[in-house]
């Protein structure tokens, strides 16, 4: 007889929803069911409370999709490689999917998530992510540099603020994943393998 599958709860924690749900909110979980055919576990994780699902939602949207001198690809493989030091499981699991899906080479999507330096990377992607690397691990060491081999790179100073940003966010949300045990949609698993 086949055992039916096990659903794991999204989070470790039991919060009550606060309020319902705004329109737009609403309508933004329909719009990710329709281009990702399901609602990422991290948006309903957020739901509890719509004030913080909404900055949350503001924010990664601004630095994931906003406009910025960073590729979508280039934004990802950064979750990926923050997510790697900080050893998050739900974020290299969906980043590592995106990675995979946005570069079209599911082994490139796999390094990342392995050992991203064993990746065949290019000068600028080395550079960009050795910064997220050392951001991550050794904030206090980062220095000017730091900031001037991004720009040996063919960094701009708004790229850099753009780098910055995306890891400063990955490193917050591998925080709230870690310590809510907030667990990714299965459907990342399979994605662009």
């Amino acid at each position: 007889m086949a055992s039916k599958p096990r659903i794991q709860p999204v989070i470790a924690l039991t919060l009550a929803q606060e309020a319902p749900l705004t329109e737009a909110l609403e309508a933004y979980f329909a719009k990710c069911e329709e281009k990702l055919g399901m609602v990422p576990n991290v948006l309903r994780a957020y739901a509890f409370n719509p004030v913080k699902l909404q900055a949350f939602a503001d924010m990664y949207n601004d630095l994931m999709l906003g406009d910025s001198g960073l590729s979508k690809l280039e934004r990802e493989m950064i979750a990926v490689v923050v997510s790697a030091a900080n050893r998050c499981f739900y974020c290299l699991t969906a980043h590592g999917a995106a990675v995979r899906q946005l570069s079209g080479d599911p082994e490139l999507g796999e390094l990342m998530v392995m050992n991203w330096r064993a990746a065949d990377l290019d000068a600028r992607h080395r550079a960009m992510l050795e910064f997220a690397w050392k951001l991550t691990r050794e904030p206090d060491a980062v220095e000017e540099a730091d900031r001037q081999a991004l720009r040996d790179a063919g960094f701009t100073d708004r790229d850099i603020w753009d780098i910055a940003s995306v890891i400063g966010f990955f490193n917050m949300s591998n925080r709230v994943a870690t310590a809510t045990d907030m667990r990714p949609n299965g459907d990342y698993h399979a994605q662009a393998r």
